[in-house]
């Protein structure tokens, strides 16, 4: 699994965090990453923190913990992935939110997935072992519709069509047409990821409630991502 460096057997390892003001969350989400473990297991591990030009303290204190902050002016939860990618040194990426609703401490067994079954792309299912609190009524609702509109348009299995939680090979994007800059980036790099017939597969996670300001607007959000869908099966047709 991945590449070699020349002067060692460790494996370069990528994991991308988007930020916009999570001062609150930050320090805890970088330090559940377990590096140690990581290192044990031959993982050389970099920490790239695209921050979207936050106004607090969130940049200080991702680079005070050793992970590079990268400040993307550009607006837009995808062009902060776009970002990231071209950046990320590893031959393998992992994903996950600021918020500390990702649980850091699952990449060392989400990564033995990965290698033992020789997949390219896992996603998460973030609902089937959540705290109670993480999710509110309309965005379980909204989350439901979008998973649900991904299934019967692209026929997919997926039971979580918005998690923002994945672990890829990096070479698999060159194979990904991916053209959103926001919110629907999530889903559209599954169904891409499903479309091109990828070793795919969905592993459940524990989801936390998050700590700081919710960002997400449910309803206006959840209107973008169907729209998006029912273009890009039109366009795909």
């Amino acid at each position: 699994m991945g590449i070699k460096t020349k002067n060692s057997d460790h494996m370069n390892l990528t994991i991308i965090i988007p930020t916009i003001n999570e001062e609150k969350a930050i320090g805890k989400v970088i330090k559940e990453i377990p590096l140690k473990i990581l290192e044990k297991n031959n993982y050389k591990t970099e920490i790239l923190i695209i921050d979207g030009a936050s106004t607090d303290n969130t940049k200080q204190i991702a680079e005070q913990l050793g992970a590079t902050v990268i400040t993307e002016k550009r607006k837009g939860y995808g062009r902060a992935y776009k970002t990231g990618f071209k950046q990320a040194k590893g031959d393998i990426i992992v994903t996950a939110d600021g918020d500390h609703t990702y649980p850091m401490t699952a990449i060392p067994k989400l990564l033995e997935t990965l290698k033992k079954e020789n997949l390219d792309f896992i996603t998460t299912n973030r609902f089937k072992h959540r705290d109670k609190k993480s999710v509110s009524t309309l965005h379980l609702i909204g989350n439901h519709i979008l998973t649900t509109a991904t299934q019967l348009l692209f026929n997919t299995k997926l039971k979580d069509s918005q998690s923002g939680m994945w672990i890829f090979r990096k070479k698999i994007l060159n194979k990904l047409t991916l053209t959103s800059d926001g919110m629907p980036f999530s889903e559209e790099i599954k169904i891409e990821a499903y479309k091109k017939r990828l070793k795919c597969k969905e592993i459940p996670i524990n989801y936390r409630t998050r700590i700081g300001e919710v960002k997400l607007n449910s309803y206006k959000d959840g209107i973008k991502n169907l729209k998006f869908l029912i273009t890009k099966k039109l366009r795909h047709n």
